[in-house]
Protein backbone atom coordinates (compact mmCIF):
# COMPACT_ATOMS: atom_id res chain seq x y z
CA UNK A 1 0.00 0.00 0.00
CA UNK A 2 2.21 2.76 -1.62
CA UNK A 3 2.29 4.43 -4.64
CA UNK A 4 5.12 2.51 -5.73
CA UNK A 5 7.92 3.57 -8.22
CA UNK A 6 9.22 2.67 -11.73
CA UNK A 7 12.63 3.58 -13.23
CA UNK A 8 12.33 6.38 -15.77
CA UNK A 9 16.00 6.31 -16.72
CA UNK A 10 16.51 3.12 -18.56
CA UNK A 11 17.47 1.40 -15.04
CA UNK A 12 17.60 -2.79 -14.81
CA UNK A 13 14.00 -3.83 -13.52
CA UNK A 14 14.96 -5.72 -9.75
CA UNK A 15 15.36 -8.98 -9.77
CA UNK A 16 12.16 -10.03 -8.54
CA UNK A 17 10.52 -13.43 -7.22
CA UNK A 18 7.58 -14.69 -9.52
CA UNK A 19 5.12 -14.94 -6.56
CA UNK A 20 6.24 -10.73 -5.60
CA UNK A 21 5.53 -9.90 -9.61
CA UNK A 22 2.16 -8.55 -8.97
CA UNK A 23 3.93 -6.07 -6.21
CA UNK A 24 6.67 -4.88 -8.40
CA UNK A 25 5.96 -1.11 -8.29
CA UNK A 26 5.29 -0.84 -4.30
CA UNK A 27 8.66 -3.38 -3.77
CA UNK A 28 10.52 -0.89 -6.01
CA UNK A 29 9.40 1.90 -3.89
CA UNK A 30 10.89 0.05 -0.63
CA UNK A 31 14.11 -0.96 -2.74
CA UNK A 32 14.91 2.76 -3.31
CA UNK A 33 14.55 3.64 -0.25
CA UNK A 34 15.72 0.66 2.09
CA UNK A 35 18.42 -0.72 -0.42
CA UNK A 36 20.20 2.79 -0.56
CA UNK A 37 22.31 0.76 2.39
CA UNK A 38 23.96 -2.11 2.94
CA UNK A 39 21.34 -3.71 5.62
CA UNK A 40 23.34 -7.40 5.55
CA UNK A 41 22.95 -8.27 9.32
CA UNK A 42 21.49 -5.78 10.99
CA UNK A 43 18.89 -4.97 12.86
CA UNK A 44 16.13 -3.12 10.86
CA UNK A 45 12.81 -0.94 12.63
CA UNK A 46 10.24 -0.25 10.49
CA UNK A 47 7.91 2.64 11.55
CA UNK A 48 4.21 2.63 9.97
CA UNK A 49 4.75 -1.15 8.57
CA UNK A 50 0.79 -1.38 7.37
CA UNK A 51 -0.16 -4.34 5.50
CA UNK A 52 3.90 -5.52 6.01
CA UNK A 53 4.62 -5.90 2.34
CA UNK A 54 7.47 -3.80 2.87
CA UNK A 55 9.00 -5.40 6.08
CA UNK A 56 8.50 -9.08 4.06
CA UNK A 57 10.52 -7.49 1.54
CA UNK A 58 13.23 -5.98 3.04
CA UNK A 59 13.22 -9.65 5.35
CA UNK A 60 13.51 -11.57 2.74
CA UNK A 61 16.18 -10.06 0.10
CA UNK A 62 18.28 -7.26 2.00
CA UNK A 63 19.32 -9.94 4.34
CA UNK A 64 19.10 -8.01 7.63
CA UNK A 65 19.67 -9.77 10.75
CA UNK A 66 16.07 -8.83 12.29
CA UNK A 67 13.39 -6.74 11.30
CA UNK A 68 10.60 -5.54 13.49
CA UNK A 69 7.62 -3.81 11.79
CA UNK A 70 5.34 -1.16 14.06
CA UNK A 71 1.75 0.20 13.07
CA UNK A 72 -0.71 2.05 15.51
CA UNK A 73 -3.56 -0.51 14.05
CA UNK A 74 -4.48 -3.85 15.54
CA UNK A 75 -5.91 -4.96 12.63
CA UNK A 76 -2.83 -4.54 10.54
CA UNK A 77 -0.45 -6.01 12.96
CA UNK A 78 -2.97 -8.93 13.34
CA UNK A 79 -3.18 -9.40 9.05
CA UNK A 80 1.16 -9.21 9.31
CA UNK A 81 1.45 -11.98 11.88
CA UNK A 82 -1.05 -14.09 10.19
CA UNK A 83 0.39 -13.03 6.61
CA UNK A 84 3.97 -12.52 6.94
CA UNK A 85 5.39 -15.27 8.72
CA UNK A 86 9.20 -16.34 8.68
CA UNK A 87 12.28 -15.95 10.93
CA UNK A 88 13.76 -12.78 11.81
CA UNK A 89 10.33 -10.67 10.76
CA UNK A 90 7.70 -10.04 13.85
CA UNK A 91 4.95 -7.13 13.60
CA UNK A 92 4.01 -4.96 17.19
CA UNK A 93 1.50 -2.89 17.66
CA UNK A 94 3.03 0.81 18.32
CA UNK A 95 2.98 4.55 17.98
CA UNK A 96 5.45 6.66 15.47
CA UNK A 97 5.70 9.33 17.78
CA UNK A 98 6.44 7.43 21.07
CA UNK A 99 7.90 4.43 19.97
CA UNK A 100 8.02 1.39 23.11
CA UNK A 101 11.96 0.80 22.25
CA UNK A 102 14.88 0.99 24.21
CA UNK A 103 17.16 3.49 23.44
CA UNK A 104 19.98 2.04 20.86
CA UNK A 105 17.97 -0.91 19.72
CA UNK A 106 18.17 -0.67 15.76
CA UNK A 107 20.50 -0.26 13.25
CA UNK A 108 18.43 1.57 11.13
CA UNK A 109 14.84 2.79 11.18
CA UNK A 110 12.93 2.79 7.71
CA UNK A 111 9.64 4.89 7.23
CA UNK A 112 7.85 4.93 4.01
CA UNK A 113 5.05 7.03 2.95
CA UNK A 114 3.50 7.54 6.58
CA UNK A 115 5.02 10.07 8.21
CA UNK A 116 2.31 12.75 6.75
CA UNK A 117 -0.04 11.13 8.55
CA UNK A 118 1.42 12.10 11.99
CA UNK A 119 0.11 14.75 13.97
CA UNK A 120 3.94 15.60 15.29
CA UNK A 121 7.00 14.67 12.83
CA UNK A 122 9.11 16.14 15.35
CA UNK A 123 8.05 14.02 18.15
CA UNK A 124 8.53 11.32 15.50
CA UNK A 125 12.34 11.90 14.94
CA UNK A 126 12.98 12.48 18.23
CA UNK A 127 11.78 8.74 18.96
CA UNK A 128 14.22 7.68 15.63
CA UNK A 129 16.96 9.34 17.08
CA UNK A 130 16.55 7.52 20.36
CA UNK A 131 15.85 4.15 19.14
CA UNK A 132 18.89 4.28 16.69
CA UNK A 133 22.23 3.37 17.53
CA UNK A 134 25.50 5.49 16.95
CA UNK A 135 25.57 5.55 13.39
CA UNK A 136 22.37 4.47 12.24
CA UNK A 137 19.82 5.50 10.02
CA UNK A 138 16.98 6.70 9.20
CA UNK A 139 15.81 5.37 5.55
CA UNK A 140 12.60 7.44 4.84
CA UNK A 141 10.73 8.51 2.09
CA UNK A 142 7.31 10.68 1.87
CA UNK A 143 6.06 13.78 0.21
CA UNK A 144 4.73 17.18 0.92
CA UNK A 145 3.73 20.11 -1.35
CA UNK A 146 6.62 22.01 -2.52
CA UNK A 147 6.30 24.93 -0.95
CA UNK A 148 6.64 22.74 2.73
CA UNK A 149 9.76 21.37 1.38
CA UNK A 150 12.57 23.77 3.42
CA UNK A 151 10.58 23.21 6.86
CA UNK A 152 10.28 19.06 6.34
CA UNK A 153 13.83 18.55 5.76
CA UNK A 154 14.73 21.03 8.56
CA UNK A 155 12.63 19.36 11.02
CA UNK A 156 14.27 15.92 9.60
CA UNK A 157 17.42 16.70 9.89
CA UNK A 158 16.96 17.82 13.98
CA UNK A 159 19.44 16.21 15.46
CA UNK A 160 20.30 13.78 12.22
CA UNK A 161 22.49 14.10 9.42
CA UNK A 162 21.32 14.52 6.09
CA UNK A 163 23.57 11.55 3.68
CA UNK A 164 21.35 11.31 0.70
CA UNK A 165 18.44 13.48 -1.17
CA UNK A 166 16.51 12.34 -3.49
CA UNK A 167 13.82 13.78 -5.65
CA UNK A 168 11.70 10.67 -7.01
CA UNK A 169 8.43 11.94 -8.11
CA UNK A 170 8.83 11.27 -11.80
CA UNK A 171 9.28 7.28 -10.64
CA UNK A 172 6.82 7.84 -8.46
CA UNK A 173 4.35 8.51 -11.49
CA UNK A 174 5.19 6.59 -13.71
CA UNK A 175 4.52 3.52 -11.44
CA UNK A 176 0.74 5.31 -10.64
CA UNK A 177 0.65 5.15 -14.83
CA UNK A 178 1.38 1.60 -15.01
CA UNK A 179 -0.97 0.58 -11.83
CA UNK A 180 -3.77 3.02 -12.88
CA UNK A 181 -5.70 0.53 -14.76
CA UNK A 182 -5.64 -2.09 -12.28
CA UNK A 183 -6.23 0.07 -8.91
CA UNK A 184 -9.40 1.29 -10.90
CA UNK A 185 -10.64 -2.39 -11.38
CA UNK A 186 -10.25 -3.20 -8.02
CA UNK A 187 -11.80 -0.03 -6.68
CA UNK A 188 -14.69 -0.49 -8.97
CA UNK A 189 -15.25 -4.28 -7.97
CA UNK A 190 -15.09 -3.90 -4.58
CA UNK A 191 -15.76 -0.71 -3.43
CA UNK A 192 -18.97 0.24 -2.03
CA UNK A 193 -20.58 3.60 -4.91
CA UNK A 194 -20.65 6.24 -2.87
CA UNK A 195 -16.94 5.88 -1.54
CA UNK A 196 -15.43 5.22 -4.69
CA UNK A 197 -14.60 8.66 -5.72
CA UNK A 198 -12.90 8.82 -2.45
CA UNK A 199 -11.01 5.39 -2.88
CA UNK A 200 -9.59 6.86 -6.41
CA UNK A 201 -8.58 9.95 -4.24
CA UNK A 202 -6.76 7.96 -2.05
CA UNK A 203 -5.34 5.79 -4.82
CA UNK A 204 -4.17 9.33 -6.38
CA UNK A 205 -5.75 7.91 -9.51
CA UNK A 206 -5.18 9.94 -13.21
CA UNK A 207 -7.42 12.94 -13.05
CA UNK A 208 -7.29 13.07 -9.04
CA UNK A 209 -6.08 16.10 -7.45
CA UNK A 210 -2.90 14.57 -5.86
CA UNK A 211 -2.33 12.96 -9.01
CA UNK A 212 -2.13 16.20 -11.04
CA UNK A 213 -0.10 18.02 -8.34
CA UNK A 214 2.40 15.09 -8.44
CA UNK A 215 2.48 15.98 -12.60
CA UNK A 216 3.14 19.51 -12.10
CA UNK A 217 5.70 19.52 -9.30
CA UNK A 218 2.99 21.09 -7.09
CA UNK A 219 3.89 17.81 -4.53
CA UNK A 220 7.03 16.06 -4.20
CA UNK A 221 7.90 13.03 -3.68
CA UNK A 222 11.35 12.28 -1.97
CA UNK A 223 13.85 9.59 -0.35
CA UNK A 224 16.13 10.68 2.46
CA UNK A 225 18.99 8.97 4.17
CA UNK A 226 19.79 10.32 7.60
CA UNK A 227 22.86 9.41 9.86
CA UNK A 228 22.40 9.34 13.58
CA UNK A 229 25.74 11.08 15.07
CA UNK A 230 27.98 8.79 17.03
CA UNK A 231 27.85 8.98 20.79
Amino acid sequence: MNYGHRPTHGAAPLALAAEDEADRSCIQLYQTVAGAMDLTGQEILEVGSGRGGGASFVARYLRPSRVVGVDLSPLAVAFCRARHRMPGLSFEVGNAERLGFEAASFDAVVNVESSHCYGDLSAFVREVRRVLRPNGHLLYADFRPRAELDAWRSTLSTGLNLVLEHDITPGVVAALDVEDDRKRRLINQRVARPLVSAFRQFAALRGTALYDRFRDGSVVYRAFVFRNPSG
